[in-house]
């Protein structure tokens, strides 16, 4: 029903900043339905929730490891989410999904049925 293809990751230096980016398409897709979220995940780490966004975009969630450093935001007329990422560390080192699900985000996982591919993101100390 929803695809999800993220772009935008890469190697950067520690303090620097990536913008990562995840569009969204399908059939009879309404984009402002959705929540979107961005989770990471490290080499023998479980899947984390950075950050997710509602369908109005007026509710924001943060983890606290990001928190200050990150920004979720969503254009709707391009059926995009974005995750700036800023005073990156290299403990940001993982790969970065973006998921959908309607309404309202969550921070758990399974919640979500729509999962892009995943984007690397390689902070370097």
């Amino acid at each position: 029903q929803v695809q999800l293809v993220e772009s935008g990751g890469g190697l950067v230096q520690a303090g620097g900043s990536l913008r990562l980016s995840c569009a969204a398409s399908g059939s009879g897709l309404s984009f402002s339905n959705y929540a979107m979220g961005w989770f990471r995940q490290a080499p023998g780490k479980e899947r984390e929730c950075v950050a997710h966004i509602s369908w109005s975009g007026g509710s924001t969630y943060y983890a606290d490891s990001v928190k200050g450093r990150f920004t979720i935001s969503r254009d709707n007329a391009v059926n995009t989410v974005y995750l700036q990422m800023n005073s990156l560390k290299p403990e940001d080192t993982a790969v970065y999904y973006c998921a959908s699900r309607l309404l309202y985000g969550s921070m758990w996982s399974r919640e979500y049925p729509y999962w892009g591919q995943g984007t690397q993101v390689t902070v370097s100390s």
